[in-house]
């Protein structure tokens, strides 16, 4: 089929777009965004989905007003030609992430799960791709990694297709685990002095933003877009001093050497050789460092440094904000979703 690459030229009420991870942390408030802007939006969802599959059909369509509630299984190519792409569509906005970040997941679903999707839609005419990646894929270590950056490459290979590949820095929520413990009296915890990792966090809605402009804007089409929040890059000990600052307390913090997570890791590496179900939890303690000693900005790869000024900043809503609010309201609604780190 042809590629309907005539859409930009048509107002969004007649601009067929397919949002796969729509029930997802991010996913959710993109396809509200979209709703919002007058797409025609469709969100493809699994029969059971939520954390932990709680939500059926009738309540994922309730959150999802405005849109058009598709099931299907992202890993079965008939499923999403029946259900994703039963008509000619113009774009396709992928948050799909793996649940676990273990080995076989991520391959499944950041690479091969993706694929689908890209590879049907391009049946039913998708003339524009926008990939919800991530800024980490700069380095890559761990698996989940390594197979976004396998799909980025087929994007960037399709020389018909457009695309823009959204990284986005660390999620609000992301960085909200330790509220309630700080909450109740516990310390925020961090390693070798919270210095050794930064980030310009950004909120859902931002990003969700950020990613709809990516339909229409003519300077994100074949791009890779890293993208931060507003406001300086904050090291995880400023981030804990926010956070004493939203409780009105004085801080609590705790610094661990980092070195205590590397023989516990090695140590389950080793037996993973014999027992292949210990591997993904290596991988697991291996996803642990790494976003405890990386930062998640721009990397420079000529000066071997991450480099702050070089992270685009976009939106208004700040992590300080962030944090006023869930001390005030509470982390009820806060959830991640079963893909809890990414």
């Amino acid at each position: 089929m042809t590629l309907r690459h005539d859409f930009r030229s048509r107002p969004p009420e007649q601009v067929r777009v397919v949002v796969f991870g729509a029930t997802g942390y991010i996913g959710r408030f993109v396809v509200k965004e979209l709703v919002q802007r007058g797409y025609q939006v469709v969100a493809f969802s699994r029969e059971r989905s939520g954390v932990g599959g709680r939500d059926n059909h009738e309540q994922v369509s309730a959150s999802l007003a405005g849109a058009e509630v598709r099931i299907g299984d992202v890993t079965d190519p008939q499923s999403l030609a029946a259900e994703a792409f039963d008509q000619p569509t113009d774009v396709v906005v992928s948050c799909l992430a793996s649940r676990s970040g273990g080995r076989r997941d991520s391959w499944a679903i950041d690479h091969e799960a993706t694929l689908n999707t890209y590879r049907e839609g391009r049946k039913a005419g998708v003339a524009h791709y926008v990939l919800l990646s991530a800024i980490c894929v700069q380095k890559p270590q761990l698996e989940f990694q390594k197979a976004k950056l396998a799909f980025e490459a087929a994007l960037k290979d399709d020389a018909e297709m457009t695309h823009s590949i959204v990284r986005p820095t660390a999620f609000f929520k992301s960085l909200a685990g330790q509220v309630e413990i700080c909450r109740k009296g516990g310390p925020y915890v961090m390693f070798d002095g919270g210095t050794l990792a930064s980030c310009k966090p950004i909120s859902e809605a931002d990003l969700a933003r950020f990613m709809a402009d990516c339909i229409h804007d003519q300077t994100k089409i074949n791009q890779v877009l890293p993208i931060g929040g507003p406001g300086q890059a904050l090291s995880a000990r400023e981030q804990g001093e926010m956070l004493f600052r939203a409780l009105g307390r004085k801080p609590f913090l705790l610094s661990v050497p980092i070195g205590l997570m590397d023989a516990p890791i090695a140590l389950i590496e080793g037996l993973g050789q014999l027992f292949p179900g210990l591997q993904d939890k290596a991988e697991f303690g291996r996803i642990g460092r790494y976003y405890a000693s990386e930062s998640m900005l721009v990397w420079d790869d000529d000066a071997q440094r991450y480099d702050a000024d070089a992270t685009p900043s976009y939106g208004e809503d700040t992590l300080e904000q962030f944090f006023e609010r869930v001390v005030r309201d509470g982390m009820a609604g806060q959830e991640l979703g079963d893909a809890a780190l990414f």
